[in-house]
């Protein structure tokens, strides 16, 4: 291969790579392939400077982001992949930045990268496949360890999502049409911002959706409460999102009136009209009165 044929960062052309490992996007696996240099390098500088910074990386397949990451000066790259046939491309890459790109062979829902980490500023950066994007995003919110110590061991994170999906992060009670369980707990534990949409062409294969790349900060303190008890109210509330909150919550509590009450929400209101921080009161609420 000649130096004409290689990209900016002295490695060949992502089509090439993907040609000649046989790479082609498996569906049941939700990749969609970035293909775009440029547009993986805009990815990589809205984590902030990465000089120093760890970074974690969820389904790099043929490794577009994570080259732009080791270009951009991260310290290091855990990159986590659970296709096989993505490995050997990853390799090249690892090759080519020594002891810089550490792959790992393992299903991301998963995998808890913390003792990999090392000293130093650890942050997610990813283009996370569409299947799992939620519930990986729950899980570093501390939601499937219903009480995570918290802050987390991410100082931030960057993140691609479908549109809905990202709209869904950053909504609150003043976006009714996508305010739910999912922006309550990033609202609660971070300050989510959508940084910019990526259009279908981007991708190999296209979606058929726009994509949202969203920034998410962990709040330092946030309003204290437990998740388990946060995810009870919300999912009674949300789950009858129509309904008042007097009938509604009774999917978690036998007295809505008491709990309503003793936060000073009104029994009329809904759940799209209560901000985070009523649902955290209630939570709190909730576990005092020992409705649980």
């Amino acid at each position: 291969m000649t130096t004409d044929a290689l990209s900016a960062d002295g490695l060949p052309p992502l089509r090439e790579v993907v040609r000649r490992h046989g790479l082609e996007p498996k569906k049941a696996l939700g990749q969609n392939f970035l293909f775009d240099l440029n547009l993986t390098g805009r990815i990589a500088r809205s984590a902030g400077a990465l000089e120093g910074v760890t970074v974690v990386e969820v389904g790099p397949g043929p490794g577009g982001l994570t080259r732009a990451l080791l270009a951009a000066g991260a310290r290091r790259v855990i990159a986590v992949e659970r296709d096989p046939r993505a490995l050997p491309a990853l390799a090249e890459i690892a090759a080519h930045y020594p002891g810089r790109l550490e792959v790992v062979d393992a299903d991301a829902l998963a995998f808890d990268p913390r003792p990999l980490l090392g000293e130093g500023p650890a942050r997610i950066v990813a283009n996370l496949p569409y299947n799992v994007a939620t519930p990986l995003l729950t899980g570093w919110l501390g939601a499937d360890s219903h009480d995570a110590a918290w802050p987390p061991w991410w100082d931030s994170a960057v993140l691609m999502f479908q549109r809905e999906v990202a709209e869904r992060i950053v909504a609150d009670e003043g976006d009714r049409a996508n305010y739910g369980r999912l922006g309550v707990l990033c609202g609660w534990r971070c300050q989510a911002t959508i940084l910019f949409d990526v259009a279908p062409s981007a991708f190999v294969p296209p979606p058929k959706v726009t994509s949202s790349v969203v920034h998410l900060r962990p709040r330092p303190e946030p309003l204290p409460c437990r998740i388990a008890d946060l995810e009870r109210v919300t999912r009674a509330a949300f789950g009858q999102r129509r309904k008042m909150l007097r009938q509604s919550l009774k999917a978690a509590t036998p007295d809505p009136g008491r709990l309503l009450a003793a936060v000073g929400l009104p029994e009329t209101a809904r759940a799209e009209e209560i901000p985070v921080e009523g649902f955290v009161a209630l939570a709190r609420a909730l576990r005092e009165a020992g409705d649980r």
